[in-house]
This record gives C-alpha cells, structure tokens and sequence, in this order.
C-alpha cells in the first residue's frame, strides 16, 4: 500500500529516542522528509544522521515560546514546504498527587501542554490542505496510570485540545490525530519498569495484563503514526487510537 508520504515533510518533536524517532523513521523509510528534534543538539544530529539524507536535526525545547515558529521555519527553508507535524515530548516525572511539586508541574505543563499548543497552532498557520498535526499522548487520556500523577493530569486535556483544534481545522481540510501508546518498550518505559524495584517481575505483570501478552515494538508504533500523518489517512480526524496490543478494554 503507497501511503503517500514521498517528498512530503514533517516535523517530529522529542525525536532523537524513543516513539519520536521511531515515528521519524519510519516517515523517512516511505520518502518523506523530516525535521526532527531534542533538546541536545549532538543527539539530534545524530538522529537525523542515522535516518538518512532526508533528515535535519535541530535542537529545539518544546517548552521553549521561539521553538514553534523556529521548526516551521527550519522546514521551509530546508525542504521548501510543511505538511504535518508529529508533537513527542518526554514523559512527565513520576510521583504521586502528594509527592509532586509545583515546579515539576509548572515544568510539565510548559513542555507537554503548553508547548504543543504553541507547536500546533505554528504549524496550522502554515499547514494547507492535507495537512496533520498529530499529537503522542497516552493511555492514560482514558484511564490515570498509577505513579503518574503529573502526566495524568495533562494528557487528557491536551487530547480535549486535540479534539477542538479538528473541529476548528477541519473546514480547511487540515486533519488532528491522536495517539496513545500503552507499554511500548522503550527506554522510557524500561525506567518506570524499574521503579517498582524489580524491573523484569513488572514487565511480567503488565503483560499479563495485556491481550497480545507482549509489549509493543517501537517500530510498531512508528508504523501506525506514519500511517495517521499520511494521505492514506486522508479521512481520519479527531480519532484518538490506542496502540496498547488491546490495554485498553473500553470501547
């Protein structure tokens, strides 16, 4: 199946790890060209370089108010246009409602809500047609994951802000996704995998409680996010898609 991606570029925020850069390459394995971020420059590099000729890195802070306009700026001039930006950051830190304080929710919510707000709108001002602004959010948009409290907090507003920015640009044929990623194995999964004090009897019991009984492939998550930021996707909006192996029960 041609998903449509050669020679359409993107931005992909928090990309030099993890699902950003498992999204990013598996844009750039289908054509596209990608702008990718972090917040250390070297590693942004790196990223890019290992995706190919296709690739920029940049160092950009999502938290950061020039960041938005610098990326749209950085893929026009690169690469001559913009049709789509995947927003990825770093996960919120862990603790429970008593544990966290204002300044790590303060820090939070200017990275994983405040900054892709900012990133969103920069690139709808300059998305046309076809476009797609997609978001990385997760699981927890539907369920509060225990000691996550910070990013149980933002995540679900941010997906509600996902699904006004479709209503909005929906007239202009600019598209709005959402993903929400269960236990991908990732470093930032295998760090909070670790905090229960034996990293291996926690991965066991989240697989049993999940219907694949497995956790996903990065590669699987970039699969689908190349797919929803693609014309192949020209029809889907507003959706928020779990890609948890069936985690989530819920309809």
């Amino acid at each position: 199946m041609d998903l449509g991606l050669k020679d359409r570029v993107y931005i992909v925020t928090g990309a030099t790890r993890g699902l950003g850069f498992a999204a990013a390459r598996e844009l750039t394995a289908d054509g596209a060209k990608v702008v990718v971020t972090g917040r250390d420059g070297k590693r942004a590099a790196e990223a890019a370089a290992a995706l190919g000729p296709h690739a920029v890195g940049v160092a950009a802070d999502n938290a950061d108010p020039a960041a938005a306009g610098q990326l749209v700026a950085t893929a026009r001039e690169r690469f001559g246009r913009l049709d789509g930006i995947l927003i990825s950051v770093g996960g919120p830190p862990p603790g429970s409602a008593a544990d966290n304080t204002d300044e790590q929710w303060t820090a939070a919510f200017e990275a994983v809500f405040l900054g892709a707000v900012r990133l969103a709108r920069a690139a709808a001002a300059e998305l046309g047609e076809g476009g797609v602004i997609g978001f990385v959010l997760s699981g927890s948009v539907h369920e509060p994951i225990p000691g996550l409290t910070v990013s149980n907090g933002l995540r679900p507003g941010l997906a509600g802000f996902a699904k006004s920015l479709s209503v909005d640009l929906g007239p202009r044929g600019i598209r709005v996704v959402g993903l929400l990623p269960a236990r991908i194995d990732t470093d930032r999964v295998r760090e909070l995998d670790a905090l229960s004090g034996d990293t291996d009897a926690a991965r066991a019991a989240n697989e049993s409680r999940i219907p694949l009984r497995r956790y996903g492939k990065p590669e699987e998550f970039g699969r689908t996010a190349a797919f929803l930021l693609s014309p192949a996707a020209s029809y889907l909006t507003g959706v928020m898609l779990p890609v948890d192996g069936g985690f989530r029960h819920g309809f």
